[in-house]
Protein backbone atom coordinates (compact mmCIF):
# COMPACT_ATOMS: atom_id res chain seq x y z
CA UNK A 1 0.00 0.00 0.00
CA UNK A 2 0.87 3.49 -1.05
CA UNK A 3 1.24 6.61 1.38
CA UNK A 4 -1.53 8.15 -0.92
CA UNK A 5 -3.43 5.03 -0.44
CA UNK A 6 -2.66 4.99 3.42
CA UNK A 7 -3.87 8.63 3.46
CA UNK A 8 -7.46 7.60 1.53
CA UNK A 9 -8.23 4.90 4.18
CA UNK A 10 -7.02 6.69 7.33
CA UNK A 11 -8.37 10.65 7.15
CA UNK A 12 -6.55 11.73 9.84
CA UNK A 13 -3.31 10.43 9.40
CA UNK A 14 -3.52 12.50 5.82
CA UNK A 15 -4.72 15.39 7.83
CA UNK A 16 -1.55 15.27 10.04
CA UNK A 17 0.57 14.63 7.03
CA UNK A 18 -0.59 17.95 5.65
CA UNK A 19 -0.05 19.94 8.89
CA UNK A 20 3.78 18.33 9.46
CA UNK A 21 3.93 19.66 5.91
CA UNK A 22 3.06 23.40 6.71
CA UNK A 23 4.87 25.65 9.29
CA UNK A 24 3.45 29.11 9.95
CA UNK A 25 5.51 32.12 9.52
CA UNK A 26 5.29 35.30 11.79
CA UNK A 27 3.14 37.10 10.11
CA UNK A 28 0.43 34.65 10.38
CA UNK A 29 0.36 32.74 7.62
CA UNK A 30 1.52 29.33 6.21
CA UNK A 31 4.16 27.61 3.90
CA UNK A 32 6.14 24.50 3.30
CA UNK A 33 8.32 23.14 5.47
CA UNK A 34 11.97 24.98 5.28
CA UNK A 35 13.08 21.27 4.28
CA UNK A 36 11.13 21.21 1.06
CA UNK A 37 11.03 24.90 0.06
CA UNK A 38 13.38 25.95 -2.92
CA UNK A 39 13.49 29.53 -4.52
CA UNK A 40 11.98 29.31 -8.04
CA UNK A 41 15.30 31.49 -9.16
CA UNK A 42 18.86 30.33 -9.25
CA UNK A 43 21.97 32.02 -9.09
CA UNK A 44 24.46 31.98 -11.82
CA UNK A 45 27.80 32.33 -12.37
CA UNK A 46 26.97 36.01 -14.41
CA UNK A 47 25.22 36.63 -11.12
CA UNK A 48 28.44 36.29 -8.77
CA UNK A 49 30.09 38.15 -11.31
CA UNK A 50 27.63 40.87 -11.20
CA UNK A 51 27.55 41.07 -7.32
CA UNK A 52 32.00 41.23 -7.03
CA UNK A 53 31.75 43.74 -10.03
CA UNK A 54 28.72 45.41 -7.85
CA UNK A 55 30.55 45.80 -4.49
CA UNK A 56 34.55 46.26 -5.70
CA UNK A 57 33.96 48.29 -8.89
CA UNK A 58 30.28 49.87 -8.99
CA UNK A 59 30.12 50.93 -5.38
CA UNK A 60 33.73 52.57 -5.21
CA UNK A 61 33.48 54.16 -8.16
CA UNK A 62 29.56 55.74 -7.68
CA UNK A 63 30.97 56.96 -4.32
CA UNK A 64 34.02 58.74 -5.48
CA UNK A 65 32.02 60.33 -8.16
CA UNK A 66 29.77 62.09 -6.00
CA UNK A 67 32.38 63.15 -3.36
CA UNK A 68 34.27 66.52 -4.44
CA UNK A 69 37.07 65.32 -2.11
CA UNK A 70 37.87 61.81 -3.65
CA UNK A 71 37.91 63.46 -6.98
CA UNK A 72 40.66 66.62 -5.86
CA UNK A 73 42.31 63.55 -4.10
CA UNK A 74 42.84 61.20 -7.06
CA UNK A 75 43.61 63.64 -9.46
CA UNK A 76 46.72 65.11 -7.40
CA UNK A 77 47.76 61.72 -5.94
CA UNK A 78 47.50 60.70 -9.82
CA UNK A 79 49.56 63.38 -11.05
CA UNK A 80 52.21 62.54 -8.78
CA UNK A 81 52.40 58.74 -9.33
CA UNK A 82 52.03 59.64 -13.25
CA UNK A 83 55.59 61.92 -12.65
CA UNK A 84 56.93 59.92 -10.50
CA UNK A 85 56.26 56.36 -13.14
CA UNK A 86 56.00 58.19 -16.81
CA UNK A 87 57.74 61.41 -15.73
CA UNK A 88 61.05 59.94 -15.29
CA UNK A 89 61.30 58.52 -18.77
CA UNK A 90 59.71 61.79 -20.34
CA UNK A 91 62.01 64.46 -18.68
CA UNK A 92 65.61 64.26 -18.67
CA UNK A 93 67.46 64.33 -15.32
CA UNK A 94 68.96 67.66 -14.75
CA UNK A 95 72.98 68.55 -14.24
CA UNK A 96 74.99 71.69 -13.27
CA UNK A 97 75.13 74.39 -15.64
CA UNK A 98 72.83 73.04 -17.93
CA UNK A 99 70.99 76.27 -17.72
CA UNK A 100 71.50 80.30 -16.61
CA UNK A 101 71.64 80.30 -13.00
CA UNK A 102 68.90 81.32 -10.94
CA UNK A 103 66.49 81.43 -14.17
CA UNK A 104 62.43 82.83 -13.13
CA UNK A 105 60.07 80.67 -13.43
CA UNK A 106 57.73 80.70 -16.41
CA UNK A 107 60.46 82.64 -18.15
CA UNK A 108 60.74 79.76 -20.56
CA UNK A 109 59.40 76.59 -21.35
CA UNK A 110 62.51 75.10 -21.26
CA UNK A 111 62.59 75.68 -17.62
CA UNK A 112 59.48 76.06 -16.76
CA UNK A 113 60.19 76.37 -12.52
CA UNK A 114 63.17 78.22 -13.20
CA UNK A 115 66.74 76.97 -12.22
CA UNK A 116 69.12 76.97 -9.07
CA UNK A 117 72.11 78.89 -8.47
CA UNK A 118 73.71 75.77 -10.46
CA UNK A 119 72.12 76.07 -12.97
CA UNK A 120 70.11 72.88 -12.63
CA UNK A 121 66.35 72.92 -14.11
CA UNK A 122 63.61 72.76 -11.08
CA UNK A 123 60.94 71.46 -12.74
CA UNK A 124 63.52 68.16 -13.93
CA UNK A 125 64.52 68.12 -10.01
CA UNK A 126 61.24 67.22 -8.40
CA UNK A 127 59.89 64.92 -11.21
CA UNK A 128 62.71 62.25 -10.83
CA UNK A 129 63.09 63.26 -6.97
CA UNK A 130 58.95 62.09 -7.01
CA UNK A 131 60.09 59.00 -7.56
CA UNK A 132 62.17 58.02 -4.75
CA UNK A 133 59.50 59.47 -2.26
CA UNK A 134 56.75 57.03 -3.91
CA UNK A 135 59.03 54.54 -2.94
CA UNK A 136 59.34 55.72 0.43
CA UNK A 137 55.66 56.19 0.91
CA UNK A 138 54.60 52.87 -0.52
CA UNK A 139 57.22 50.99 1.60
CA UNK A 140 56.60 52.80 5.23
CA UNK A 141 52.46 53.07 5.02
CA UNK A 142 52.21 49.47 3.75
CA UNK A 143 55.08 48.43 6.85
CA UNK A 144 53.27 50.76 9.38
CA UNK A 145 49.69 49.28 8.52
CA UNK A 146 50.55 45.68 7.76
CA UNK A 147 52.30 44.97 10.96
CA UNK A 148 50.18 47.35 13.32
CA UNK A 149 46.77 45.32 11.79
CA UNK A 150 48.54 41.96 12.34
CA UNK A 151 49.93 42.06 15.56
CA UNK A 152 47.08 44.72 16.97
CA UNK A 153 44.67 41.96 15.54
CA UNK A 154 45.98 39.15 17.34
CA UNK A 155 46.78 40.39 20.25
CA UNK A 156 42.97 41.54 20.70
CA UNK A 157 41.29 38.50 19.68
CA UNK A 158 43.91 35.74 21.18
CA UNK A 159 43.83 37.76 24.77
CA UNK A 160 46.13 35.92 27.36
CA UNK A 161 49.63 35.27 27.03
CA UNK A 162 49.90 35.92 23.35
CA UNK A 163 48.12 39.58 24.26
CA UNK A 164 50.71 39.58 26.93
CA UNK A 165 53.48 39.35 24.90
CA UNK A 166 52.75 41.39 21.91
CA UNK A 167 51.05 44.40 24.24
CA UNK A 168 54.76 44.56 25.66
CA UNK A 169 56.54 44.37 22.52
CA UNK A 170 53.78 47.09 21.32
CA UNK A 171 54.65 49.01 24.42
CA UNK A 172 58.37 49.18 23.74
CA UNK A 173 58.02 50.47 20.21
CA UNK A 174 55.67 53.04 21.29
CA UNK A 175 58.09 54.83 23.87
CA UNK A 176 60.90 55.39 21.44
CA UNK A 177 61.98 58.21 20.70
CA UNK A 178 61.50 58.90 16.94
CA UNK A 179 63.28 60.75 15.52
CA UNK A 180 66.80 60.14 17.70
CA UNK A 181 66.36 56.44 16.92
CA UNK A 182 66.14 57.09 13.00
CA UNK A 183 69.04 59.32 13.25
CA UNK A 184 70.55 56.78 15.13
CA UNK A 185 69.65 53.75 13.15
CA UNK A 186 70.27 55.43 9.84
CA UNK A 187 73.84 55.97 10.74
CA UNK A 188 74.34 52.70 12.31
CA UNK A 189 72.80 50.58 9.04
CA UNK A 190 73.88 49.95 5.50
CA UNK A 191 70.95 51.46 3.79
CA UNK A 192 73.05 53.20 1.09
CA UNK A 193 70.40 55.41 0.07
CA UNK A 194 68.00 52.58 -0.72
CA UNK A 195 64.24 54.39 -0.17
CA UNK A 196 62.13 51.16 0.40
CA UNK A 197 64.49 50.80 3.38
CA UNK A 198 64.50 54.29 4.10
CA UNK A 199 61.16 54.35 4.40
CA UNK A 200 60.55 51.09 6.19
CA UNK A 201 63.37 53.11 9.21
CA UNK A 202 61.16 56.01 9.02
CA UNK A 203 57.99 54.83 10.65
CA UNK A 204 60.06 51.75 12.13
CA UNK A 205 58.34 53.53 15.58
CA UNK A 206 54.96 54.74 13.79
CA UNK A 207 53.27 50.86 14.17
CA UNK A 208 52.69 50.73 17.56
CA UNK A 209 50.09 52.91 18.25
CA UNK A 210 47.76 51.72 15.14
CA UNK A 211 48.09 48.08 16.31
CA UNK A 212 47.38 49.43 20.07
CA UNK A 213 44.09 51.46 18.71
CA UNK A 214 43.62 47.62 16.87
CA UNK A 215 43.78 45.75 19.99
CA UNK A 216 41.54 47.75 21.36
CA UNK A 217 38.79 47.32 18.58
CA UNK A 218 39.43 44.01 18.28
CA UNK A 219 38.19 43.44 21.68
CA UNK A 220 34.83 44.70 21.21
CA UNK A 221 34.49 43.08 17.57
CA UNK A 222 35.19 39.82 18.99
CA UNK A 223 32.30 39.28 21.47
CA UNK A 224 29.88 40.34 18.69
CA UNK A 225 27.61 37.57 17.19
CA UNK A 226 28.75 37.14 13.64
CA UNK A 227 32.32 36.50 15.82
CA UNK A 228 30.58 33.77 17.63
CA UNK A 229 28.97 32.30 15.36
CA UNK A 230 31.67 31.89 13.12
CA UNK A 231 33.83 30.43 16.27
CA UNK A 232 31.12 27.94 16.72
CA UNK A 233 31.63 26.81 13.71
CA UNK A 234 34.95 25.63 14.11
CA UNK A 235 36.28 28.79 11.59
CA UNK A 236 39.97 29.19 12.52
CA UNK A 237 40.91 32.01 14.18
CA UNK A 238 43.61 33.64 11.35
CA UNK A 239 40.03 33.46 8.91
CA UNK A 240 37.81 35.17 11.83
CA UNK A 241 40.36 38.03 12.60
CA UNK A 242 41.74 38.69 8.67
CA UNK A 243 38.20 37.67 7.01
CA UNK A 244 35.51 39.00 9.55
CA UNK A 245 36.93 41.31 11.97
CA UNK A 246 39.35 43.61 10.01
CA UNK A 247 37.27 44.63 7.06
CA UNK A 248 35.06 45.61 9.79
CA UNK A 249 38.15 47.95 10.80
CA UNK A 250 38.83 49.04 7.21
CA UNK A 251 37.91 52.99 7.41
CA UNK A 252 40.27 53.65 10.40
CA UNK A 253 43.40 51.31 9.01
CA UNK A 254 42.92 53.76 5.54
CA UNK A 255 43.16 56.79 7.66
CA UNK A 256 46.17 55.59 9.36
CA UNK A 257 47.83 54.40 5.85
CA UNK A 258 47.66 57.96 4.67
CA UNK A 259 48.77 59.43 7.84
CA UNK A 260 51.87 57.01 7.55
CA UNK A 261 52.38 58.02 4.14
CA UNK A 262 52.41 61.78 5.02
CA UNK A 263 54.39 61.26 8.05
CA UNK A 264 57.01 59.69 5.40
CA UNK A 265 57.04 63.06 3.65
CA UNK A 266 57.57 65.12 5.92
CA UNK A 267 60.10 62.88 7.93
CA UNK A 268 61.79 62.39 4.87
CA UNK A 269 62.17 66.15 3.68
CA UNK A 270 63.47 67.04 7.55
CA UNK A 271 65.63 64.58 8.01
CA UNK A 272 67.78 65.17 4.20
CA UNK A 273 67.40 68.73 5.11
CA UNK A 274 69.07 68.36 8.06
CA UNK A 275 71.89 65.76 6.43
CA UNK A 276 71.04 62.83 8.31
CA UNK A 277 69.92 60.19 5.61
CA UNK A 278 72.18 59.15 2.96
CA UNK A 279 71.60 60.00 -0.76
CA UNK A 280 72.79 59.87 -4.28
CA UNK A 281 70.65 61.70 -6.05
CA UNK A 282 69.07 65.10 -5.75
CA UNK A 283 65.39 65.40 -3.48
CA UNK A 284 62.93 67.70 -1.89
CA UNK A 285 64.56 67.33 1.39
CA UNK A 286 68.46 68.14 -0.38
CA UNK A 287 67.08 70.98 -2.47
CA UNK A 288 65.59 72.62 0.42
CA UNK A 289 68.96 71.97 2.24
CA UNK A 290 70.46 73.55 -0.73
CA UNK A 291 68.31 76.39 -0.89
CA UNK A 292 68.59 77.48 2.49
CA UNK A 293 72.09 77.43 2.62
CA UNK A 294 72.51 79.38 -0.70
CA UNK A 295 69.77 82.24 1.17
CA UNK A 296 66.89 81.40 -0.82
CA UNK A 297 64.30 82.28 1.89
CA UNK A 298 65.32 85.55 1.77
CA UNK A 299 67.15 86.79 -1.55
CA UNK A 300 64.03 87.92 -4.40
CA UNK A 301 66.04 86.29 -6.91
CA UNK A 302 66.43 82.74 -5.75
CA UNK A 303 62.80 82.63 -3.74
CA UNK A 304 61.33 79.85 -6.11
CA UNK A 305 64.41 78.28 -5.48
CA UNK A 306 63.09 77.28 -1.96
CA UNK A 307 59.88 77.27 -3.17
CA UNK A 308 59.26 74.46 -5.41
CA UNK A 309 59.82 72.26 -3.50
CA UNK A 310 57.90 73.44 -0.84
CA UNK A 311 54.85 73.32 -2.90
CA UNK A 312 56.10 69.32 -4.33
CA UNK A 313 55.83 68.81 -0.35
CA UNK A 314 52.40 70.51 0.64
CA UNK A 315 50.29 69.19 -2.94
CA UNK A 316 51.04 65.64 -2.24
CA UNK A 317 50.23 65.96 1.72
CA UNK A 318 46.64 67.52 0.42
CA UNK A 319 46.29 64.92 -1.58
CA UNK A 320 47.12 61.94 0.59
CA UNK A 321 44.32 64.06 2.93
CA UNK A 322 41.51 63.82 0.63
CA UNK A 323 42.25 60.67 -0.27
CA UNK A 324 41.81 59.20 3.30
CA UNK A 325 39.14 60.93 3.95
CA UNK A 326 37.01 59.89 0.83
CA UNK A 327 38.17 56.39 1.04
CA UNK A 328 36.60 56.38 4.44
CA UNK A 329 33.09 56.98 2.73
CA UNK A 330 34.36 54.12 0.28
CA UNK A 331 35.02 51.87 2.68
CA UNK A 332 31.78 52.58 5.10
CA UNK A 333 29.61 49.78 4.99
CA UNK A 334 26.22 51.65 5.17
CA UNK A 335 27.70 54.08 2.03
CA UNK A 336 28.58 50.89 0.57
CA UNK A 337 25.23 48.81 1.60
CA UNK A 338 23.18 51.77 0.01
CA UNK A 339 24.65 51.98 -3.79
CA UNK A 340 24.89 48.24 -4.00
CA UNK A 341 21.07 48.45 -3.45
CA UNK A 342 20.55 51.03 -5.86
CA UNK A 343 22.99 49.15 -8.35
CA UNK A 344 20.70 45.61 -7.47
CA UNK A 345 17.70 47.52 -8.47
CA UNK A 346 18.99 48.81 -11.34
CA UNK A 347 20.19 45.47 -12.78
CA UNK A 348 16.23 44.12 -11.74
CA UNK A 349 14.25 46.44 -13.36
CA UNK A 350 17.07 45.77 -16.93
CA UNK A 351 16.18 42.21 -16.29
CA UNK A 352 12.45 42.78 -16.11
CA UNK A 353 11.13 46.05 -16.81
CA UNK A 354 7.66 45.72 -16.94
CA UNK A 355 7.15 43.49 -13.98
CA UNK A 356 4.96 45.03 -10.97
CA UNK A 357 6.58 45.94 -7.96
CA UNK A 358 3.46 44.37 -6.04
CA UNK A 359 3.52 41.10 -7.39
CA UNK A 360 4.92 38.04 -4.75
CA UNK A 361 7.24 35.94 -5.36
CA UNK A 362 6.74 32.19 -6.10
CA UNK A 363 7.50 29.54 -3.93
CA UNK A 364 7.84 25.67 -5.34
CA UNK A 365 8.31 22.80 -3.60
CA UNK A 366 10.79 20.78 -4.77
Amino acid sequence: MTASDRDRTDPGRAEKSHESAVSAIPDGGTVNSPFEVVSEYEETRRDRLRKLYDTYVYAPISIIKRDWRAQIGFTIVLFYVFMGTIGVYLIESTYVTEGPALAQPFETWEYPLGTDDMGRDLFASVVHSTSEMLKMILAGGLFTVTLGTVVGGIAGYKGGVVDTVLSSITDVFINLPGLPTVMVLALMLPIHGNPYLIGVLLTIASWGGLARAIRSQVLTLRQEPFTEAARSMGVPSHQIVFRDIVPHLMPFVIINLTNAARRVIFSAAGLYFLGVLPFSNHNWGVTLDLAYSGGAHYRTGALHWFLVPMVAIVGISIGLILLGQSLDRVFNPRVRARHEKKFAESQLEEVDPDSDDDSEPMIGAA
